[in-house]
C-alpha cells in the first residue's frame, strides 16, 4: 500500500468501527510468520490511520493520553504486514514484524510476564472431533481449487 497523506481515516473503514465509550478499538498484536500473540493496544481513529498508511504501529496510550509508536524510544519496532477488524467491529488484528520485544518488561510478548491462569480444560466430544476434522478437509479443497 502506498502512503496516504490524508489527515482522517477512510469513512469507510471509521464507519466499521465499534469504539468503547473513550473513542478506542483493542488491537490485538500478533507475529505474522509464527501467529505468536504479542500484546494488546488500543487505538482511536488517528492511532489507526497512521498505523494503516506509515508501516509502523501507532497506539493510542491510556495512562498517558498521547499517542505512541511502538519502538521509537525502545528500537523494537513493529513493522505492519496487515490489519484485520473482526466481525463485531470492536477488535483489530494486526499483524506485524516484531523487532526485539514487544512488552515493556523487555519479554517478547506482554503474555509471558502474566503467565497462565488456572483453567479448566475443555475438550471436544467425539462427534465434534469428526466435524472438526471433516470442516478442515473441506477449507483445505477449497484453497487447493
Amino acid at each position: 500500500m502506498e502512503y496516504d497523506n490524508s489527515t482522517t481515516l477512510d469513512p469507510r473503514i471509521a464507519e466499521r468501527l465499534k469504539r468503547d465509550a473513550k473513542g478506542l478499538v483493542a488491537a490485538v498484536i500478533q507475529q505474522y510468520d509464527t501467529h505468536e500473540v504479542l500484546m494488546v493496544g488500543y487505538m482511536n481513529d488517528e492511532a489507526l490511520r497512521r498505523t494503516l498508511t506509515t508501516g509502523r504501529v501507532t497506539f493510542w496510550s491510556r495512562s498517558r493520553q498521547e499517542y505512541w509508536r511502538k519502538g521509537d524510544t525502545s528500537g523494537h519496532m513493529q513493522y505492519v504486514k496487515s490489519v484485520s477488524l473482526d466481525c463485531d467491529g470492536d477488535a483489530l488484528l494486526v499483524e506485524v514484524d516484531q523487532v526485539g520485544a514487544a512488552c515493556h518488561t523487555g519479554k517478547r510478548s506482554c503474555f509471558l510476564e502474566g503467565g497462565p491462569l488456572p483453567c479448566v480444560e475443555g475438550h471436544r466430544t467425539p462427534d465434534q472431533a469428526e466435524q472438526s476434522a471433516a470442516d478442515k478437509a473441506g477449507k483445505e479443497q477449497e484453497e487447493q481449487a
